[in-house]
């Protein structure tokens, strides 16, 4: 629209500009031979005139066009922005809330390796006082007799 507007104004001022050209009533574009009399060069100056405004109509009509646009454009791009950042706190929160996760899973792994441990060591320990108790050695009826014989030796 800018642009047919911008060719529009040309065409009107180069109306213009032809008329104060020329120093008599006749006037010679692209070949032709011209020689208005006062109503044919009113209407050629009122047709000038409304060219060179539908021109510049046509250019504030575009250039309103084209602002709207940018300011709607703005406006799409600080909703974008907003939620891009809405969307990075979102993300943070979450990668927090996820290292915390990990953190506590990561100490309950601990704990219970170290209560596994515990309870291993206490197994080991029970373990180590029934073998200490069950494998005493057992009187057997030979050793009796042995240990008869050297008391009645002995007498």
């Amino acid at each position: 629209m800018i642009f047919l507007g911008l060719l529009l104004v040309i065409l009107g001022v180069g109306g213009a500009i032809l008329v104060f050209a020329e120093e008599g009533t006749t006037y010679d574009v692209f070949g032709y031979v011209f020689q208005p009399n006062h109503v044919e060069m009113f209407v050629a100056g009122a047709a000038a005139a409304t060219v060179l405004l539908l021109g510049l109509w046509l250019i504030a009509l575009g250039s309103r066009r084209s602002a709207r646009r940018r300011r709607a454009l703005r406006g799409v791009r600080a909703d974008a922005s907003q939620r891009v950042a809405e969307l990075e706190n979102e993300k943070r929160r979450l990668q927090e809330r996820l290292e915390k996760e990990q953190a506590a899973k990561e100490q309950a792994a601990k704990d219970a390796a170290k209560e596994q441990a515990a309870t291993d060591r206490v197994a080991r320990h029970a373990a180590d006082d029934r073998t200490t108790t069950t494998t005493a050695p057992a009187v057997t009826a030979d050793d009796r007799l042995v240990a008869r014989g050297t008391e009645e030796s002995r007498r």
